[in-house]
Formats: C-alpha cells, sequence, structure tokens
C-alpha cells in the first residue's frame, strides 16, 4: 500500500495536502495528508509541491507513427494518406514497429497518458510492448476492404481479437474499422454483430474529411453517420473519432445512440483547418473524449497540450466555448466511459490509473492546481501509476529498468532487425 500526496485535483475540483491511498489496483482511500500514518502506508511519493491527478486517457492514438513525425505538414486528409502514409506504411516490418511504438509508447506515458486506445498495423507487435512497458492498452488491428492495402485485411483483425480477448489485465484488444468510406458496408454490418456478440468497442475514424462525407453519400445515398447506424454499428460500443462534418442531423442522431466521439484538435488543426462542433455536441449530451491522434502531423504524444488545444480551439465552429473543466473531463471520465472503466476521478474503488506532476513551478503560480489545464505540461509528470504499479518515476521505465534518454538513444540509433 502506497499514497500519493499533494494537491489532488479532478475534473471536479482541487482539494489541497490530501493523499490519494492505492491498495492493489485500485485507489482505496482519499484523505488529509495528516491522516495518512494511521493506515500504515509504506511508501508516500509527492507532498507539498506536487499535484496527484488521475491518469489521463489517450483516447485516440497511432503510436508507432511517430516514425513518421513532421512528414506531410500542411497537407489535407486524403493527401497526406495517400501520397505520404499509406506508402511509408507499406514498409513496414514487426520489430521496426515494435521500436516506434515502444518510443511512441514511452513518450506518451511519461507524459502522463496511463491508457492508450490505439488503432494500427501490427497490433499484435504492439500489444506485446505495451505489456512490457506496462502502459493500459486498448488496442486494434486496423481492417479496410474498400482500398487494396494487404496489412488491413479484415482477417488479421479478427484474428489479433480472437487471439487477447479477455487474455491480459492491462491489453484489451477492439475492432478497428478505418474509416466510413475505406470499409464496405458488408464489413461494418459483420464487425456490428462482432462487437454485440461479446461487448467489445469498435473504433473507426468517422466524418473526418469532405472526401469521405462525398464517397459515402455517392456510395450509398447517405451521411456517414447515418450510414452507421444502418450498418448497426451506432451504440453505446462505438467510439467515432474526429467528426469534424457531422450535419446537425447527424449529430442528433449521434447523442441519441449514446456512441462516444473522440476529439483529436491538433490533428485536425493541422490536417483540415478545423475541428468538431464539440460545443454543440457537448450540448446535446454526447460524451466526449479526447486524443492525441498520430504524433504525426500533430508532432506530440501529450494529453495537457491536447486539452490545452481542445479549450482554445472551442469557439471555432460554435458558440458555446468548453471550460477547462470539460476539457480535463474528456481527457479523464469521457475517456473511462467510452472504454468501459471504472477510471478517470479520484474516488475510493476506482482503478489506481494515476500521475503525479511536480508543480514549484512558475507557471503554477499563483496557486497549484487551480488551472491544470491551462498551466501543466508533459514534462512536469514526475511519476506514473498503472493498475496500482509505479511503472514511471522520474525518467526511470520501472518495467524496462530503461530511462526515457536511453529509449530514445536507442531508437535513435535504430536499425531493423533488433529487439527492443
Amino acid at each position: 500500500m502506497f499514497a500519493l500526496a499533494g494537491t489532488v485535483v479532478d475534473s471536479r475540483g482541487a482539494i489541497q495536502d490530501h493523499a490519494v491511498v492505492v491498495d492493489g489496483n485500485v485507489i482505496s482511500a482519499v484523505l488529509p495528508v495528516g491522516e495518512l500514518e494511521s493506515l500504515g502506508v509504506d511508501e508516500v511519493y509527492g507532498g507539498k509541491g506536487y499535484l496527484v491527478m488521475p491518469g489521463l486517457i489517450n483516447a485516440h492514438t497511432h503510436v508507432a507513427m511517430a516514425k513518421f513525425r513532421g512528414l506531410g505538414e500542411n497537407l489535407p486528409t486524403e493527401q497526406w494518406l495517400e501520397e505520404i502514409i499509406w506508402p511509408m506504411e507499406r514498409e513496414w516490418k514487426p520489430k521496426e514497429i515494435r521500436r516506434w511504438a515502444l518510443l511512441g509508447m514511452a513518450e506518451a506515458l511519461a507524459n502522463g497518458s496511463t491508457t492508450i486506445n490505439d488503432h494500427y498495423f501490427f497490433a499484435e507487435e504492439i500489444a506485446e510492448v505495451a505489456r512490457k512497458l506496462g502502459i493500459r492498452a486498448f488496442i486494434g488491428q486496423t481492417v479496410m476492404d474498400e482500398v487494396d492495402f494487404p496489412l488491413a485485411r479484415p482477417e488479421e483483425g479478427f484474428r489479433f481479437f480472437k487471439r487477447w480477448w479477455r487474455k491480459d489485465e492491462l491489453v484489451t484488444p477492439t475492432l478497428a474499422p478505418h474509416a466510413t468510406n475505406t470499409v464496405s458496408y458488408e464489413l461494418m454490418v459483420e464487425l456490428g454483430e462482432a462487437a454485440r456478440d461479446c461487448g467489445a468497442r469498435v473504433h473507426m475514424h468517422v466524418s473526418q474529411s469532405q472526401t469521405e462525407v462525398k464517397e459515402v453519400k455517392k456510395r450509398y445515398g447517405v451521411l456517414p453517420i447515418e450510414l452507421l447506424q444502418r450498418a448497426g454499428l451506432l451504440n453505446s460500443l462505438f467510439i467515432g473519432v474526429h467528426g469534424i462534418y457531422m450535419s446537425g442531423k447527424e449529430k442528433e442522431l449521434y447523442a441519441r445512440s449514446g456512441a462516444t466521439l473522440v476529439h483529436c484538435p491538433t490533428s485536425n488543426l493541422m490536417l483540415e483547418g478545423r475541428t468538431a462542433d464539440v460545443g454543440s455536441l457537448h450540448t446535446l449530451g454526447v460524451n466526449l473524449a479526447l486524443g492525441n491522434d498520430s504524433p504525426n502531423p500533430t508532432g506530440i504524444l501529450d494529453m495537457f497540450a491536447e486539452m490545452r488545444a481542445a479549450l482554445l480551439a472551442s469557439g471555432m465552429t460554435s458558440n458555446k466555448r468548453i471550460h477547462s473543466r470539460e476539457a480535463l473531463n474528456m481527457a479523464t471520465i469521457g475517456g473511462a466511459r467510452a472504454l468501459g472503466m471504472e477510471a478517470g476521478v479520484l474516488r475510493e474503488g476506482a482503478l489506481a490509473d494515476l500521475v503525479l506532476l511536480k508543480a514549484d513551478k512558475p507557471w503554477f503560480l499563483p496557486e497549484e492546481g487551480a488551472n491544470v489545464v491551462g498551466s501543466a505540461r508533459g514534462s512536469d509528470v514526475s511519476v506514473v501509476v498503472v493498475n496500482g504499479e509505479v511503472v514511471y518515476r522520474d525518467g526511470l521505465f520501472t518495467r524496462l529498468g530503461k530511462t526515457l534518454d536511453e529509449i530514445w538513444a536507442e531508437g535513435k540509433s535504430f536499425k531493423t532487425g533488433q529487439e527492443i
């Protein structure tokens, strides 16, 4: 049993001089620091000048795309995919994926993400890396059948899902169709049936580009969200990503379905110059989560930066701006709800996925914890706890016995064929 102490902060507010006690893989108590001694806690991390937060839930990632960081800048989505990303992805090898997935995951974990929801090829390799690192990972093998892309064969997506379903405490497989214009209606129906049969999450890009909307309309005579409903995918198990070009009718349909929308403002601004209308979606009652998307084109796997981007961009597409509390909610409770976890909040019984930040720095003044979304940075993270285990402490990834600098140096000198 151990504790993280300081100012405790979640989307409900901040309380100074408190501690979060961890027993097993759950939070057993949140109480004043002065009461810790009576509990017989083995170790206390933090104290004065620290913040304790729920772990951030990075609800849409492509961690291995750290390899492509900075490529294709200022290209629209379809051109970026077809001319830059897909040609490079066809050259992936399994061992190379492991190295870049490790670099991406390590970056995310060190910046406070205790959970990732990853959507990519070579899901088996990515899952193994996640298990070694100790990050909580929902992972789907990307599938497409409307694009000639051998790495995205539907049968491999189903195989990966069956191999990992309920087999690991930290790694949970999802079903991961690519997008409404790259996956056939028939495959969507099949995926929807499979998800309902076992209660699995379906993770999919939706209404990300104008090209996608036009292709779906031409092919099926309906809009993307209407197609998802027709295919039986649109329900509380569905995690849609982006939603930039949803019509008013689609937003209402989405809200009624109970589906989650993952907001990726940095990526959307880079590729499309606009974002989803999260103000209206929030008003309609849609569960909203937050994700970094790919390190290319955003350049980051830092959810603190993503929260700020969500806050700053919220007035671009709606008259209703979101509050910093709502941005933090998206990065914690919203992601937990999307993935079916009891997490994202500091209370007894919740999963012990936690982050300790060193807050004795000028940008936290005058009152630490008062504006985490506006002040905190991934580099402020000192300790990360996943499932009740300290997996990162002051630069050291404890399961690997390596520092971030060492992983970075190994990645810099990586040659295909090396093992992690």
